[in-house]
């Protein structure tokens, strides 16, 4: 279910599978077939009720249905919505700061889950995700241009916020990687929204002079998750950067 908490941008309900039904709707469920076998009691006789009152009890049922499963949110193409904003880009959260789950979004089935290893839920065996770990929508790192096959990677520094939660959010930063031989970009960003911010920092130079210790966190943290010498650090580039490289790899 889609819901409205800034004005502009959805949240989107939180189940890691989106297909799950809203609680309560097999309850009102009950109380309908309970109600109609009372109806039917009563006149004592299912030939003699009119064809407009079936009508009616089936509209009832319908919409009774409706408003208790609510819209499904297999219906959200996440990969889909667009990249950039008026004020920034989306960023769709996958695994929520402060979670050692590796949950990832197929989008063949809609649904978030956590990714597996040899058959096993696939832990982080290193400290917390120190952010909200996602992808930006509507990118496709092309493997013909030296991509890795997947959408543009982000992290948005933030309070945690559910699997599924569609964020407004601008880039601070980019952190470039080597992993296996290739290229590792990481979008670091902060909400739009203000109320969600923990960091004032809207730009490189804040974040790095303010927030050095921060960047070396977040560094530290992507180069030691995988075991150590796994990953091995490029650089950092600023915010003009990685809006390059969010055109750079938007869907055309």
């Amino acid at each position: 279910m889609i819901v409205f908490s800034d004005g502009q941008l959805p949240h989107f309900r939180t189940s890691v599978d989106a297909k799950s039904p809203k609680k309560g709707a097999e309850p009102g469920l009950v109380h309908f077939f309970t109600t109609f076998v009372r109806i039917h009691n009563r006149t004592g006789n299912r030939l003699l009720m009119s064809a407009h009152r079936l009508f009616v009890l089936f509209s009832c049922c319908l919409i009774g249905l409706l408003t208790a499963c609510g819209p499904s949110d297999s219906a959200v193409d996440y990969k889909q919505l667009p990249a950039f904003t008026e004020k920034g880009f989306h960023a769709v959260i996958e695994i929520p700061a402060g979670t050692n789950h590796k949950i990832e979004y197929n989008e063949s089935k809609a649904v978030f889950e956590n990714d597996t290893e040899k058959g096993q839920i696939r832990i982080i065996d290193f400290l917390p995700y120190p952010g909200n770990y996602g992808f930006i929508p509507s990118t496709y790192m092309d493997p013909a241009r030296g991509g890795d096959g997947d959408a543009l990677d982000v992290l948005v520094i933030a309070e945690s916020v559910p699997t599924g939660t569609v964020l407004e959010v601008k880039p601070i930063a980019t952190l470039l990687l080597e992993d296996d031989g290739e290229t590792d970009t990481k979008i670091i960003a902060v909400p739009v929204d203000s109320s969600l911010q923990v960091i004032d920092a809207q730009q490189f130079e804040p974040f790095m002079i303010q927030y050095n210790p921060a960047m070396t966190i977040v560094r530290d943290w992507f180069l030691n998750y995988k075991g150590m010498g796994e990953t091995q650090f490029i650089g950092w580039r600023n915010d003009q950067y990685a809006q390059r490289e969010i055109r750079k790899w938007e869907k055309k």
